[in-house]
């Protein structure tokens, strides 16, 4: 298959740039995908569709300010992005401006005054950088001088006090993101607290969303596109009631593209029971046996990625395509702080 495929219309307009407010009243698309009906409601509506029995799977990890800005010894503006710890010193990261290896860059900071961009994977784009002894020093920093990293379609009118908050789903705990997990985005506690007591499970894991988020599929083909890694962790306890709901015939619906990719790249020790701690750079598309979700809630994703395939790899590609261009027709809002689909 081509990336060209997965290609669709999307006026400008429809990119949602803030969020609905309240979360759960985001517009809703159903689709079951067995007898192809669709169905328009809001996200609070969601509560029936689930059943009790069910097991709602959801990603905790946390979004962190992971975009920092420097200057370089010629006194140009470098942009930092954060993605992951290699060690307490190092950190792994995308860097914005031409800079050159072994480059020092200063902070406005008492506690980092500068560290040092070192030259990593050319091919994906990733650098190295080195906070030395001041390492210690990171998590305040961070918390100080860094800014939500919200994707490049957003021009927002949100504070960033405001986007700490926003960007960002109510039940998230664990740092680690770079972007939302946005499909989650939608719940408040009100909904949350309904949808158990219909008798439906929740349980959590960790997919900590890394640099794929931010870069465009640049192959011709499909199959030729290389997932990066992210780290994810599943709890035995969460594997545990997934297996038992399996063996039950209960329908496990996964809270985003995120939570689905770490619980189908992890699948063995998640129908086991026993949990999994690693990295997953599992790529669906088109074809895939899913082997443990039965239900998606997503939102809608950009035009020709891997998103959209995996998507398609659920409902079919040209229902897929279907949906979306009705979602158009409907002026439906896209992307992070756009409505959501339910598909079943």
């Amino acid at each position: 298959m081509n990336v060209s495929d997965f290609d669709y219309n999307l006026p400008k307009e429809l990119i949602a740039q803030e969020p609905t407010e309240p979360r759960d009243h985001a517009r809703l698309f159903v689709l079951n995908k067995e007898i192809k009906k669709e169905e328009h409601k809001h996200f609070y509506n969601i509560i029936d569709y689930l059943n009790p029995g069910d097991v709602l799977v959801r990603n905790t990890s946390k979004v962190f300010p992971a975009r920092i800005f420097g200057k370089k010894k010629t006194g140009g503006k470098v942009e930092i992005l954060l993605l992951h710890p290699i060690t307490d010193t190092f950190w792994k990261c995308l860097v914005g401006g031409k800079v050159k290896d072994g480059e020092k860059v200063t902070f406005n900071s008492k506690s980092i005054p500068h560290a040092t961009l070192f030259c990593g994977d050319k091919a994906s784009q990733e650098w190295e950088l080195d906070f030395g002894e001041y390492s210690n020093d990171l998590p305040e920093f961070v918390k100080k001088l860094g800014s939500t990293p919200i994707p490049p379609y957003i021009d927002s009118t949100l504070s960033e006090n405001e986007l700490r908050k926003r960007y960002q789903t109510i039940y998230a705990k664990q740092s680690g993101s770079v972007a939302a997990p946005t499909a989650g985005m939608h719940f408040t506690p009100e909904l949350i607290k309904k949808i158990e007591e219909k008798g439906v499970t929740i349980v959590d894991i960790i997919l900590h969303v890394g640099i794929g988020t931010f870069l465009p599929v640049k192959t011709e083909k499909l199959k030729d596109h290389v997932m990066h890694a992210e780290y994810v962790k599943i709890p035995p306890h969460t594997a545990r009631v997934i297996k038992n709901a399996k063996i039950a015939g209960n329908c496990i619906v996964a809270v985003g593209t995120t939570t689905t990719r770490a619980l189908e790249g992890a699948y063995e020790a998640v129908l086991s029971g026993e949990g999994w701690v690693g990295e997953v750079n599992i790529f669906i598309t088109p074809g895939y046996d899913f082997k443990v979700i039965d239900a998606l809630i997503t939102n809608f994703h950009l035009p020709k990625s891997t998103l959209l395939a995996l998507v398609s790899a659920f409902v079919g590609r040209e229902e897929a395509l279907l949906c979306y261009k009705e979602a158009v027709k409907k002026k439906y809002r896209f992307f992070s702080f756009g409505d959501a689909m339910f598909l079943r």
